[in-house]
């Protein structure tokens, strides 16, 4: 415990200092929901046919996804400035183990989710009447934690296997681009090509996003959201296993 409160503390520590991250973690997903998805919605001017709700309400669990996505990235692009100060590797030397130092990471990743989410959703409520499904923030709650991990741990591998922050980022766009458009975050599936569905049916981020949604204003299927949950458990279970080995390989 004492391993993962210095790893947690050092994390708050380098976060709190570092505005611009704060404002990204914390308030960028905010902005955009506020002026993308208010615009979207002046734009439909009716609810979704298909789904009987507004664009805003569809739209606040595509940003509760984009934000942990968001954060993670920026958490596990910290290995790239422990690396370049050399802390990194004095601290693989610390009596702790590789596992706790990746999961005293995640829990700061972890709160500051929560946090934006508290946020997002507080206000989503107050300013836009999102009919957000009280009942349901246990579920949610879940949801934002599982989801805010399983992306750390993912994009922990890829911080801790490449050497070049340059590369990184190309990766980090590359995956921003793939995952966030060949979702569910933006549009409703339904009415879009086949091909295009299957393709983000497969997406961890479509999982992640739909079992939000559901969370939030009840809409899906609820066998289909238990199945992707349960899914994207087995990928964030998969990522951390993967995670760990590629730190315990690092020398």
């Amino acid at each position: 415990m004492a391993a993962l409160l210095a790893v947690l503390y050092r994390e708050g520590k380098i976060r709190f200092t570092n505005l611009v991250w704060m404002f990204f973690d914390l308030f960028y997903p905010l902005l955009y929901f506020l002026l993308f998805g208010v615009m979207m919605d002046y734009t439909f001017g009716s609810p979704l046919a298909a789904l009987g709700v507004d664009y805003t309400a569809f739209f606040l669990a595509g940003v509760l996804g984009m934000a942990g996505f968001g954060i993670a990235t920026n958490t596990a692009w910290g290995f790239f400035f422990d690396r370049d100060n050399g802390i990194f590797y004095e601290m693989l030397t610390y009596p702790m183990s590789r596992a706790q130092f990746l999961l005293g990471k995640v829990v700061f990743n972890l709160l500051l989710a929560v946090a934006q989410a508290a946020l997002t959703v507080g206000l989503g409520v107050l300013l836009l009447h999102v009919p957000v499904k009280l009942e349901r923030l246990p579920l949610l709650l879940a949801a934002v934690v599982g989801g805010a991990a399983g992306w750390f741990f993912f994009f922990a591998i890829f911080a801790l296997k490449i050497r070049r922050n340059d590369l990184f980022n190309t990766v980090v766009n590359v995956f921003y681009f793939v995952f966030l458009f060949a979702s569910s975050m933006f549009y409703p599936l339904e009415p879009l090509p086949g091909w295009f569905r299957a393709a983000a049916q497969l997406n961890p981020l479509t999982w992640h996003v739909d079992v939000l949604r559901f969370a939030t204003i009840g809409v899906g299927d609820p066998w289909r959201i238990l199945l992707e949950a349960a899914a994207f458990v087995v990928f964030s279970l998969a990522a951390f296993a993967y995670a760990v080995r590629t730190l315990q390989r690092q020398e």
